[in-house]
């Protein structure tokens, strides 16, 4: 009979349970640089989301007026007020973010007081004009409205 010894344990045959400190130090030296690169990104990119967000939203607002204007077959109003970055049509308004410009290209006899007007007519057509809106960066679109047949079209600033 046979009896078998385990075999004794040395401490340099052990294996270790933790981490050394240089291994904590590069640990947290590679999440620094990680957060140092994408907190200005996240940043850049919140803003990107705001702007085409509201882009978005003019261009919708525009068009919803020329289609209740075909299908209801009365003329329809957009108000835009540049000073307080607001758009108006019926009762739906649209706050745009602070920070952001607009400026209003319309139809003299129809603007009212402070307030530009772009209006859509029952046949397609519309009053015609644009706007332009600014991000705080800097970016920028052209929102046009065709007089003729009332299609909603954007281009960038010529800047851009």
């Amino acid at each position: 009979m046979k009896i078998l010894i385990p075999p004794t344990r040395n401490s340099a045959s052990q294996s270790s349970h933790g981490f050394t400190m240089l291994e904590l130090i590069a640990a947290i030296s590679i999440a620094a640089i990680v957060l140092a690169v994408s907190v200005p990104a996240t940043g850049r990119m919140y803003q990107s989301v705001l702007y085409r967000e509201a882009v978005g939203d003019v261009v919708t607002m525009l068009q919803s007026a020329r289609y209740a204007a075909i299908n209801t077959g009365k003329a329809q109003d957009v108000e835009v007020n540049p000073k307080t970055n607001q758009l108006r049509f019926n009762d739906r308004r649209q706050q745009l973010p602070s920070g952001f410009s607009m400026q209003i290209h319309a139809a003299q006899q129809l603007n009212r007081r402070n307030v530009g007007v772009i209006r859509f007519y029952p046949e397609g057509g519309s009053s015609g004009g644009g706007i332009d809106l600014t991000s705080p960066t800097g970016a920028g679109v052209k929102i046009l409205v065709d007089w003729m047949v009332g299609r909603v079209t954007q281009e960038k600033h010529a800047s851009n």
